[in-house]
């Protein structure tokens, strides 16, 4: 197993992570049988968004007993009523929730209390401006919960919640087809069949800006909806045309900047050794672009996908992440010190490029390598 730290909460949480749809309407020993494997493959991350008070009490067993070696990210503003889930606004409602939560894990504090679901620019004035985040903040304070997050879809509410400074952690939803499209507050356009009806090309700006924003702010994204509702890897559902493997999914998620760990929605044991299969997949197993590349309808064109197509490189630079420290300085007047210490720790640097053009060569979206390590070498100096 890959373990990453999520972002500045400095909690190491394993790159391949647990969603809890999967564990529903299954028995309380079916659910520690899952966990067993589960851990036993290396995974210490789940993130909990159902307020199904079953499901919550049989994961609250089947961590019995080893509670602090597992990262739980909960959600506030889930309530269960009438036999479903709701998400809730009314404080009242959240913090009883929270309780129960709490109660059925058999636990005195979350890792990540995960602000449920806002993405529309009402409802985030609604949690920040009416009493939401005051909640949060002194559960905090008390420590119930140890770090605040949010979960949301939309890449411009997500970018409002990172600049408020107050939120450590989004769940956000990442996947190639997702990228493509621009910001709405409905999610459902993101599942919307027309809504790839027409051509497409490269990752929208607002999408970029928020991981760009989220990896120089330290903020960590753990990721939902990485098959998209498991499309990606259906070839009649697909977008695309075409499936992708779940390695290849998992593989484009974990390399978006910012992006710590992937909450997989796995319904049993063989899908759980599936995502799992990511940690030891060769380099060609991993290779999204071998399908991406292909597609006549979206087009990746001219934009750099950290694929690392690019290497070997007949200087040794790292191109790859040479181009992903440069584009976390684009939209911004400076350079931050972060991001200038990790570029300065390369062996080598974007000025050492000979502009023999080999790797421009291999790229298989024809990115303009060599103008990028120019800009590069211009932009911090060396």
């Amino acid at each position: 197993m890959e373990y990453r730290v999520l972002g500045r909460t400095g909690i190491r949480v394993s790159a391949i992570a647990l969603g809890c749809e999967g564990f529903m309407n299954k028995t309380a020993k079916e659910v520690k049988a899952d966990f067993d494997f589960a851990i036993d493959n290396g995974i210490n991350f789940v993130d909990i968004y159902s307020s199904n008070p079953e499901l919550r009490s049989h994961i609250g067993a089947a961590l019995e007993g080893r509670r602090e070696n597992f990262v739980i990210q909960g959600h506030l503003c889930t309530t269960w009523e009438n036999g479903q889930y709701l998400r809730t606004r009314d404080l009242q409602k959240a913090e009883a929730s929270f309780d129960d939560l709490l109660h059925r894990l058999r636990t005195n504090y979350l890792d990540i209390g995960m602000i449920h679901y806002v993405d529309a620019e009402d409802d985030f004035h609604t949690v920040f401006d009416h009493g939401i985040i005051d909640m949060a903040l002194r559960l905090k304070a008390e420590g119930k919960i140890r770090h605040i997050g949010m979960s949301s879809h939309n890449p411009v509410i997500a970018k409002m919640a990172v600049k408020t400074r107050l939120i450590d952690v989004i769940l956000f939803s990442v996947n190639p087809c997702y990228d493509l499209l621009p910001p709405n507050e409905d999610v459902d356009v993101l599942f919307a069949q027309e809504s790839y009806n027409r051509t497409l090309h490269n990752i929208d700006p607002a999408r970029e800006q928020f991981y760009n924003l989220c990896a120089r702010e330290g903020v960590g994204i753990d990721v939902m909806k990485v098959f998209g509702g498991g499309d990606l890897l259906n070839r009649e559902n697909s977008p695309f045309g075409f499936a992708l493997t779940p390695v290849q999914a998992l593989e484009y998620a974990l390399t978006r900047p910012g992006v710590a760990a992937v909450m997989v929605g796995c319904k049993n044991r063989n899908e759980i050794a599936e995502a799992v299969a990511w940690c030891d997949a060769s380099p060609e197993e991993r290779d999204y672009t071998s399908a991406l590349a292909r597609s006549d309808k979206f087009s990746w064109q001219g934009h750099c996908m950290y694929c690392g197509h690019c290497a070997p490189c007949t200087s040794k630079i790292d191109i790859a992440s040479v181009n992903k420290f440069y584009n976390l300085t684009v939209f911004q007047n400076e350079i931050p010190e972060t991001v200038r210490e990790h570029y300065k720790a390369l062996p080598h640097h974007a000025s050492e490029c000979v502009e023999c053009g080999a790797c421009e060569t291999r790229c298989p979206f024809g990115v303009k390598i060599i103008e990028s390590m120019r800009r590069a070498a211009q932009q911090f100096g060396y």
